[in-house]
């Protein structure tokens, strides 16, 4: 039985999140990196299958609920346009510290 239907490289495949909706649907996303950003945390995912070389990210806001589960927001336009901005400078830096 095949547990990665999409084919996705294995080593890509531990980067996998799957969130589900209110609705109850499940989306899988490529986990790039979790920040934090003015005392609130973010994750920066993207859709594991995308394709081109423009990596479209997208900047999600990691809450709690009266349960104690984790919920994720997609947080003002401001606000995910400066964890972006963050998410940019640590891969950067990362680039940086990898060229060394």
């Amino acid at each position: 039985m095949n547990d990665n239907p999409k084919n996705i490289p294995e080593e890509e495949e531990d980067d996998l999140i799957e969130l589900v909706d209110e609705e109850g649907n499940t989306t899988v996303f490529e986990h790039l990196a979790t920040l934090e950003h003015k005392g609130e945390t973010y994750l920066a995912v993207s859709d594991p299958e995308q394709e081109g070389d423009e990596l479209e990210v997208f900047i999600l806001k990691i809450e709690t609920d009266d349960k104690g589960e984790d919920i994720y927001t997609v947080p003002d336009d401001d606000v995910a346009d400066e964890v972006y901005e963050a998410f940019l400078k640590l891969v950067e830096d990362t680039a940086d510290d990898d060229a060394e």
